[in-house]
C-alpha cells in the first residue's frame, strides 16, 4: 500500500479525498503537522486527523460520511424527560482543555487513548484561534460531560464527547444543536458511524455529497494564509 506522504509546508495541498483507501476505509495521507494552517485545509475538505500516540499523523476521509443535521436531531422519550429535570448547568467553551483530557481517558474495553498530548496541545490552539468550541455540562461544580469540535464557516466538526453522569453528552448535544441553528450553521460532521448518534438522527451521505455540503458552506478565503489573529466569522 502507497500512501500519500504530506509535503513539510503546512499550506501544502492535500491529495484529492477521491484517492482514499477504501480498506482502511477512508486512508488518504499521512505525516505533516497539526498546524492551524494544515488543520484548516484538512477539515474544508472533508480530511481529519486520527492516529494512535507513537505512529504518524494520518489523515482520513471515509465514504460513505456520518453528518447530522443539527434541525433532524432526534430527541428520544426518555432524554426529553432529563431536559425537563434540568440536572445539568451548561456552558459553552470555559473549560475547552478539561473536555479535551476527559474525551481522552480511555473508554471501557479501550486501552489507550487517540487524543495524544500533540492532540490536545493543537486543538487548544484551535480553540484559542476561535476555531474549536466545547460544550460542557456541569452538576455540583463538577465537570460530568461534554463535547468539543470544530467550527468552521457554517460545517461544525465534532470530534468526541463524555459522559460522567448518565445523558450528559446527549444533553450537551441537545445544546449545541440548538447554539448551532440560532447560528445558520447547516451541517455536523460526526466523520464515523456509531449507534449512538444515529438514534439521535445521524446519517450517511456519499462522501461527494459531503464534500459539497462543505464547499457550499465554508468560505476558503478564510482557510488560506491563516494569521495568528485570525477569527471565524459565524
Amino acid at each position: 500500500m502507497n500512501i500519500h506522504w504530506l509535503d513539510p509546508n503546512p499550506n501544502a495541498p492535500f491529495p484529492d479525498v477521491e484517492q482514499a483507501f477504501k480498506e482502511p476505509d477512508g486512508l488518504l495521507a499521512a505525516g505533516g503537522d497539526l498546524s492551524p494552517p494544515r488543520l484548516l485545509n484538512a477539515y474544508s475538505q472533508g480530511i481529519f486527523p486520527w492516529y494512535s500516540p507513537g505512529e504518524p499523523i494520518l489523515w482520513w476521509s471515509p465514504d460513505p460520511r456520518c453528518v447530522l443535521f443539527p434541525e433532524k436531531l432526534k430527541i428520544s422519550r426518555s432524554l426529553k424527560r432529563t431536559l425537563k429535570k434540568d440536572p445539568f448547568d451548561i456552558h459553552f467553551n470555559t473549560a475547552f482543555a478539561d473536555v479535551m483530557r476527559a474525551c481522552a481517558e480511555p473508554r471501557p474495553g479501550q486501552d489507550g487513548t487517540w487524543i495524544s498530548d500533540d492532540m490536545l496541545n493543537a486543538y487548544i490552539k484551535m480553540h484559542e484561534l476561535g476555531y474549536a468550541h466545547s460544550v460542557e455540562c456541569w452538576q455540583d461544580g463538577k465537570l460530568v460531560g461534554g463535547l468539543y469540535g470544530m467550527l468552521i464557516g457554517k460545517v461544525f466538526f465534532g470530534e468526541s464527547m463524555f459522559s460522567r453522569v448518565s445523558d450528559a453528552s446527549k444533553v450537551a448535544l441537545v445544546h449545541l444543536c440548538e447554539w448551532l441553528i440560532s447560528k445558520d450553521v447547516k451541517l455536523i460532521d460526526s466523520q464515523v458511524h456509531t449507534a449512538h448518534l444515529e438514534r439521535m438522527g445521524a446519517e450517511m451521505i456519499p462522501r461527494r455529497e459531503f464534500v459539497d455540503l462543505l464547499r457550499r458552506n465554508i468560505d476558503l478565503r478564510h482557510i488560506v494564509g491563516l494569521k495568528s489573529t485570525s477569527r471565524p466569522t459565524v
